[in-house]
């Protein structure tokens, strides 16, 4: 039996992102967090338990708590403090917000550390972010509660589903686990596309801003939802496996 049923499909798919970015090497040893709401204001979400190992977290392992309980930190379970300053910031101030995933990953990571961290739009990934993404070029140090409220801030715009986290990272928005874990997927497909590019010397083939625009259009508005069935056929595979993400 497992230890938490409530929110139950909501905990397998946060699972099996989980499971699905450490396999990718879009996680960084026991760091980083992914959440997601579970009322209608936002306020409660799910969150990885401090310390967990991406690869190794099953669907009952996920902590509930409340971004508007000051008490949470308090709790024997307590989750990491620079998860709570983040995702319970973003919580709490961006209703919008419904799932986050916040990594280091590679490609992400180096384009956040760039002078000039903006991704041109030069190819169909990198199109699909195109005036869609924020970038922070003001990290203040780890993401305690301060650092995540100056975070906040900056994603009041629905339209913008990334942040750029200079010197940081990427954090990514979404209203379901299968919407944020694609869009992660693809923008760091993206920036991959983009740093390689920038390593043959060679001038960049760029989109006109109305083609670029028109692609993520395209892309939003896409007939079927592409992003259950990719977040589906990735839990086909963990369950063909055997895995006990779902557990």
């Amino acid at each position: 039996m497992q230890a938490n049923l409530d929110h139950w499909q909501e905990r397998v798919d946060m699972a099996a992102a989980f499971r699905w970015v450490a396999r990718l090497n879009m996680h960084e040893a026991v760091a980083n967090h992914f959440s997601l709401a579970v009322n209608e204001d936002g306020s409660r979400f799910l969150i990885n338990p401090k310390l967990r190992h991406f690869s190794r977290i099953k669907a009952s392992d996920l902590l509930e708590v409340d971004a508007n309980d000051p008490s949470t930190m308090e709790r024997p379970d307590a989750p990491d403090p620079t998860a709570w300053g983040l995702h319970g910031s973003l919580h709490r101030l961006c209703p919008h917000a419904r799932c986050i995933m916040h990594v280091h990953s590679t490609f992400a990571t180096v384009l956040a550390s760039l002078k000039d961290s903006r991704l041109p739009p030069i190819d169909q990934n990198c199109a699909t972010f195109y005036n869609r993404y924020v970038i922070d070029d003001g990290y203040g140090g780890l993401a305690f509660a301060d650092e995540g409220a100056r975070c906040a801030a900056m994603l009041t715009d629905p339209k913008v589903k990334v942040m750029i986290m200079g010197n940081h990272g990427v954090l990514v928005i979404g209203n379901t686990v299968a919407e944020t874990f694609d869009k992660l997927y693809y923008f760091e497909r993206a920036a991959e596309t983009y740093i390689r590019a920038l390593q043959t010397g060679q001038p960049l083939r760029e989109l006109s801003p109305d083609v670029a625009e028109k692609t993520a259009q395209e892309i939003e508005s896409y007939p079927v939802d592409a992003t259950a069935a990719h977040l589906r056929e990735l839990k086909a595979i963990l369950d063909e496996e055997g895995a006990t993400y779902a557990s």
